[in-house]
């Protein structure tokens, strides 16, 4: 047997079929006990492949690792059978779960409705609860050392760093277990209790309910995050409006960083949890999980959209003609429930049915005047594209596209105003990272033709009802402030150090070379120094560097400069001056994930796709012949 050889044929008395996985303290095998006539895994440890000086110590976290595990029975708990060794190997013989890690799950970016979130969350408690009352604790709960089989099942393993009694959590100078999920205390080598794993509890909680990690940023930059007092997690209903106030003090009850704050049992924190879940699901109601678009029926999809462009291009050139329609194609007929789907939503019944009628040869158009509504559409079928007014009566369109936005990331939200209302400007960009922000009055053809652009890239990304990444690999990203006087470098520099590199240029020539020498992830800009050869600047990266992101700064109060800025620059935020540090921040450091996302993701760089330089959607005759449309449109909202 060998540290990276050909398989085994046998582990101890067990008969070795294959690998399961690679781990920090060996390989794990799939096996069979032929004596017993069932499978199992074998979590293996091969002396001789072990650093000579880290080799005892080891050893003995691994053997300690099925002292802790083999004393529990619990149907959330892998079992330990057995535990062996000998001059080349030890190992443990477990129970063979059959499923993904909550860390593979969570990367595959599909949200967990409250239910099934209230279950696994129980079934972790479950497990910590009965573990402690057995004079064991965990010390390193997190996603990757939680199993969940196919039906839903939740299995707790990895004891390696768990002790039967309370131990410190610093081993040879080193801290032992994963900072994003520890608890202060032991990060700073304090004894473990209950409630250092409730707090660990607490953070896999919190990114189930939100898709993102209650503290994120390089490991050292989280560890100050979780040791500063100072720095509070935000309720998870900030980033899920739908959360309610009881589910919010459950989670940061238990996020605490104050040991005695926080529940001192899972018991506890199981309870509130349990309330929280019953009061958020009286207020959504028992809503299924989102329907999954298949990868075949994305593609046929998407294939149509690009016909309907094409055949939309042409037709318009005809002499009465706006765009594409099933019903006139030599083809036969698209089902409506096969078409993409695009959502309509404004307070006015003749502007819902006139939309109606510009789209519903296209796609399958949900149309509505209840803001409540469109949110449940959205919950329920995945939109390809979202129009949306902003003045309703029940919550702005600004607020509407921001919820959007958290349960679908990937469908493209337009905004349909008659106002150039400063604030709803800022806020569709910050608050719901629109695609297009369009006037009232509209040219009917314009409107096609970027509502056709929407569908085709939401079809082209396709679903997803969480983006998030690692965000343990920013160092290596830069950003590049664009700024003669200094002050926004500071700021920058004082908010992102050790979290990524910081690059400075004096003018948009500046920047442009900084772009062409170096990689650079983030452009942030102030246009009212930097001028028209920056906003020149930013229009050209996102027509020539679609995954770079800019943050805008100013002061003026130019509603024309800022949608042209969100439509032909793809702005990523705006900051208005004077600014606002911790917004700096915090707008950063979602730049660098959402950077990061289209470095992994290549494809969903297509959502930042510029407009067009000539369009200009509040124009009838924006640089086009005069059409003839079918709906005559000229309202104000």
């Amino acid at each position: 047997m060998t540290a990276t050889g050909t398989l085994p044929a046998t582990i101890g008395k067990f008969e070795v079929h294959g690998i399961l996985g690679r781990g920090g303290m060996g390989t794990v095998y799939s096996a069979f006990d032929p004596t017993i006539q069932r499978p199992v895994a074998i979590k293996a440890l091969i002396k001789r492949a072990l650093d000579p000086e880290q080799a005892m110590g080891m050893l003995d976290r691994f053997k300690r690792e099925a002292q802790a595990a083999g004393r529990l029975m619990h149907p959330n708990i892998v079992q330990v059978y057995d535990y062996g060794e000998s001059q080349e190997v030890a190992f443990i013989a477990m129970e063979l779960v059959a499923g993904k890690t909550l860390h593979q799950r969570l990367l595959e970016r599909r949200r967990c409705d409250f239910k099934q979130i209230a279950s696994l969350v129980e079934q972790l408690l479950s497990a910590l609860e009965y573990a402690h009352q057995n004079g064991v604790i965990h010390q390193d709960i997190k996603p990757a050392n939680i199993l969940i089989t196919s039906d839903g099942r939740l299995k707790v393993t990895d004891f390696g760093i768990a002790q039967v009694e309370s131990t410190r959590m610093i081993v040879n100078n080193e801290t032992i277990g994963t900072p994003h999920f520890m608890a202060p205390e032991l990060i700073n080598g304090s004894v473990a209790t209950p409630s250092s794993d409730v707090y660990s509890a607490g953070t896999v909680a919190y990114e189930l309910l939100t898709g993102q990690r209650a503290f994120s940023g390089t490991t050292a930059f989280v560890m100050r995050q979780v040791m500063d007092p100072e720095v509070k997690v935000a309720p998870p209903s900030q980033v899920d409006p739908r959360i309610a106030p009881e589910l919010d003090e459950a989670v940061l009850k238990a996020l605490a960083k104050r040991p005695e704050e926080r529940f001192q049992n899972a018991a506890e924190f199981q309870l509130a949890f349990r309330r929280g879940i019953e009061a958020t699901l009286r207020v959504v109601g028992d809503t299924p999980a989102p329907s999954q678009i298949s990868p075949e029926t994305t593609r046929n999809l998407s294939a149509a959209a690009r016909l309907l462009r094409e055949s939309s291009a042409s037709a318009s050139s005809l002499p009465g003609r706006i765009g594409p329609s099933s019903t006139q194609s030599t083809g036969a007929p698209v089902s409506s429930a096969h078409k993409p789907r695009l959502l309509v939503v404004d307070d006015e019944e003749r502007i819902l049915n006139s939309l109606k009628a510009l789209f519903r040869d296209d796609f399958h158009v949900f149309a509505t005047s209840n803001c409540s509504h469109a949110l449940r559409f959205v919950e329920k079928f995945h939109m390809h594209a979202i129009i949306s007014d902003q003045r309703m009566p029940e919550m702005l369109g600004v607020e509407l596209l921001r919820r959007a936005k958290i349960t679908s990331p990937t469908s493209m939200r337009l905004l349909l105003t008659g106002y150039s209302d400063l604030n709803a400007i800022v806020g569709s960009i910050n608050e719901g990272e629109i695609f297009r922000f369009i006037n009232k009055p509209w040219n009917n053809r314009d409107l096609k033709q970027i509502v056709h652009e929407a569908v085709e890239i939401g079809l082209t990304v396709g679903e997803r009802r969480v983006m998030r990444v690692n965000t343990e690999v920013r160092q290596e990203m830069a950003v590049l402030v664009v700024d003669p006087s200094y002050e926004l470098l500071r700021s920058a520099k004082e908010m992102l150090v050790g979290v990524c590199q910081i690059r400075h240029a004096l003018d948009a020539d500046a920047a442009m070379d900084q772009i062409d020498q170096h990689p650079v992830s983030i452009v942030l800009m102030d246009v009212e120094y930097t001028g028209a050869e920056g906003v020149a600047l930013l229009k050209t990266l996102k027509h020539e560097k679609p995954d770079i992101l800019s943050i805008v700064v100013t002061s003026a109060s130019d509603s024309e400069l800022m949608i042209t800025l969100i439509n032909q620059a793809q702005i990523f935020r705006f900051l208005n001056k004077p600014v606002n540090q911790q917004l700096v921040r915090s707008h950063l450091l979602a730049a660098l994930e959402r950077a990061q996302l289209l470095r992994e993701s290549p494809e969903l760089v297509k959502m930042y796709k510029p407009a067009p330089a000539m369009a200009t959607l509040s124009s009838p005759d924006a640089g086009l012949p005069p059409p003839m449309p079918a709906i005559p449109i000229a309202v104000e909202s």
